[in-house]
């Protein structure tokens, strides 16, 4: 396979060495605080603020996932790949009108832990297993995969020293230092993720439109493949069947988007602190304590 490696200079590869060395740095750094108990390694101690579990949220829903495979499917289908994306909106609504508040009275941290004390440990036991076999094979494998994929297209780094080399980065703070060291690092992480990608974004479609810019891209773009801006599809469009249609959405996609956004821990993990500090402002009707290290 040949890579775009050729065309970059030694500045990129110093800007993308800097970036690791400062998010490890980072994680490591605020890793040496709330990492005694539960409470610290899993909530941070409650002492983080919204603006940086707010970003941290946004960080852990875009990985290789959707600036890869998202982008891959935006250019064979068109803008309706978003649906997924929209229609979790209402859900994160109702997450946090049922379901948080009842993580938050009964102080529950992790999810198998609400199953131990609604259900039994044995039920507990076998989803922690059910889970972790499918964070393993399932969720880390395809974000492994796409960035190591990244990678060595865009750096020539072999796939399998790409993939450890990612898993290893991610282990040395995220594994360490629990969510106090996951935020912080996410909120430098979600700068590089938005601002760089709407910098992208913008050279890209700049650079179709030539002389006319912008809008003239974009222009371009539609006039190329007015098809990929429609959010509804015919039955004769050949990636209609690649899309959810009525039934998946007020049907199916429930199912998927409870468990994202309602069970998933990295996700519930992010909401239940917010709530956290929600509840303690309004206790105490000032700000709780923020702390970085």
């Amino acid at each position: 396979m040949e890579t775009a490696s050729s065309g970059l200079a030694l500045v990129d590869y110093a800007i993308f060495g800097v970036y690791v060395a400062v998010i490890i740095s980072v994680g490591l750094l605020v890793s040496r605080r709330n990492r005694q108990s539960t409470e610290g390694y899993f909530l941070a101690g409650k002492s983080l603020p919204w603006w940086a579990v707010g970003a941290s949220l946004i960080a852990a829903n875009i990985s290789a996932e959707q600036f890869i495979g998202m982008s891959g499917s935006g250019f064979s289908i068109g803008l309706g790949i978003a649906s997924y994306e929209w229609a979790s909106a209402l859900t994160l609504l109702l997450v946090g009108k049922f379901f948080l508040p009842i993580f938050i009275r009964q102080e529950i941290y992790t999810i198998p832990q609400f199953v131990e004390k609604r259900y039994n440990t044995t039920l507990k036991t076998i989803l922690a297993v059910f889970w972790v076999c499918l964070y393993i094979f399932v969720n880390l494998t395809s974000v492994l995969y796409l960035g190591g994929l990244a990678l060595q297209t865009i750096l020539g780094v072999p796939m399998m020293y790409s993939i450890f080399g990612l898993a290893l980065f991610a282990v040395v703070y995220s594994v360490y230092g629990g969510l106090s060291a996951v935020v912080w690092t996410d909120v430098i992480q979600v700068a590089v993720l938005v601002f760089g990608g709407m910098a992208t974004t913008i050279m890209a479609v700049s650079f179709i439109g030539g002389e006319e810019g912008l809008f003239g891209g974009f222009g371009a773009m539609y006039d190329a493949a007015p098809g990929h801006f429609e959010m509804i599809l015919e039955k004769d469009n050949p990636q209609f069947m690649n899309l959810p249609g009525i039934a998946v959405l007020i049907g199916g996609m429930w199912i998927a988007n409870m468990y994202y956004w309602g069970f998933n821990q990295y996700i519930i993990q992010h909401t239940h602190h917010m709530l956290a500090i929600e509840k303690c402002i309004v206790a105490t009707s000032k700000k709780c304590k923020t702390t970085l290290f």
